[in-house]
């Protein structure tokens, strides 16, 4: 997509005092988006190529990557970081290798940009194709994960897009080595620096100036926790894909295989809980329950979840010995990221599907049975990004999915809905040919 210049509403305007910060933001954004026109017409082999240098050079110059790592760790520690949040900021020589490798596949991966999505040849004899192309310049606003930062320009490069990355102030100094190795790297391989860049700044006046260029940034992908996605949601004037909120339900139907079950909802709260993808609740149908809930509170107790459950599901737990606190409504609206999971017993199919619509969060919601009829209502009356049926929750990733690659996963309904590969990074434009044609 050929960027175009366009007027971006900006507080100055209004006669408001020279304010440093804000103006080096829309500076950065003016830059990626002349990056962005130049990006746009590469070729596949062009773009890989420079993928592939990016990550070679993070390899080579892992030491400068660590080093500044190692300020952000420490600054966190110090500040009395939780210390499950301190690994996902940290960064090691294994972890900067896997980065790599993660870009190399990208590298691998179709590109999206040309793919022609439909075509004819209509009456009067136009042809008329509906073409990818990319967005422009991309914002991304993220937490501490400074692998998000690698993994965000990757994919953006590949799909021609201009990058503009916004981590938290505690991954800063990461952040900013990073970007100097790949911006290095850029120039290295004939494309522009402004390409991938950092907005500058710490404050949350940053992001908000970030929030607000419109017209200069094309699109805004906020990944991280409820807080931070509403933040941006409300706050923005570009245009935002909402992303990641997980409130994940199993609903266990009353045709479900017990075991099946089990070995289902365990995985889907237990394999992983840090993720958008984990359960947060799990449904069971009052004609299995008595079968079901004895072996599932025990198994769910073994990988250490404690169940907030209803009054139904607490005699079980009674007879079964095993951890349980009685839910409350907070607790069905809870994203725990925990090993904890909310628990009610339900007496129809439908009034499952009336508790996912009140309290689900659109992202991924799973039956377990063995009626094709149930298993179609399910589908029929949930409203999520992904459906599972006999599987778990975890499997919504674009990994998973066959993607290769994600840049998030989107629980709204415009553009993109579910784990966002490299088409959901492209646009489209029609191309019409003709020969003379003049329209009558």
């Amino acid at each position: 997509m050929a960027a175009t210049l366009v007027h971006v509403s900006d507080p100055a305007d209004d006669g408001a005092a020279p304010n440093a910060e804000r103006d080096a933001v829309l500076a950065t954004a003016t830059r990626a988006r002349a990056a962005a026109a130049l990006l746009a017409p590469l070729s596949r082999g062009v773009k890989d190529a420079a993928i592939l240098a990016i990550a070679d050079a993070l390899e080579k110059h892992a030491d400068v990557v660590l080093d500044a790592n190692a300020d952000d760790v420490a600054r966190a520690r110090a500040e009395g970081t939780d210390e499950a949040l301190v690994d996902r900021l940290t960064l090691t020589t294994e972890r900067i290798a896997d980065i790599a490798g993660a870009l190399r596949q990208v590298a691998d991966l179709p590109d999206p940009v040309g793919e022609v999505v439909r075509g004819s040849t209509l009456p009067n004899g136009l042809e008329l194709r509906q073409v990818r192309v990319p967005i422009g310049v991309v914002g991304i606003i993220y937490e501490a994960r400074p692998n998000v930062t690698v993994d965000a320009a990757g994919l953006c490069l590949k799909s021609g897009n201009a990058v503009l990355l916004r981590g938290s102030s505690s991954a800063y100094s990461s952040n900013t080595a990073l970007v100097s190795v790949m911006a290095d790297a850029l120039v290295a391989s004939g494309l522009p620096a402004d390409a991938i860049q950092l907005v500058p700044g710490t404050s949350r006046e940053s992001v908000t100036y970030l929030m607000t260029a419109r017209g200069l940034v094309d699109v805004l992908i906020p990944r991280g926790g409820a807080g931070l996605i509403r933040s941006v949601v409300e706050g923005s004037t570009v245009p935002v894909i909402e992303t990641g909120i997980g409130n994940c339900h199993v609903y266990v139907d009353a045709a479900a295989d017990v075991a099946k079950a089990v070995a289902i909802l365990v995985n889907s709260k237990a394999q992983r809980t840090s993720v958008c993808n984990a359960a947060e609740t799990f449904l069971v149908h009052a004609d299995i329950a008595e079968a079901f809930l004895p072996v599932a509170l025990v198994a769910l107790a073994e990988a250490g979840v404690t169940v907030h459950g209803d009054d139904r599901v607490g005699a079980c737990a009674d007879v079964a010995g095993t951890p349980f606190t009685r839910v409350t409504e907070a607790d069905w609206l809870a994203e725990y990221y925990s090993l904890d999971i909310a628990a009610g017993v339900v007496d129809s199919i439908d009034e499952a599907l009336a508790h996912i619509r009140r309290y689900g969060s659109g992202h991924t919601e799973a039956i377990v049975t063995d009626s094709l009829p149930a298993a179609r209502r399910f589908v029929a009356g949930v409203d999520a990004a992904a459906v599972m049926i006999n599987a778990s929750t975890r499997f919504t990733d674009g990994g998973e999915f066959g993607f290769g690659a994600e840049i998030g996963i989107s629980t709204q309904k415009l553009h993109a809905r579910g784990p966002m590969g490299l088409p959901e990074l492209t646009s489209t434009t029609y191309v019409v040919t003709g020969d003379g044609h003049v329209r009558g």
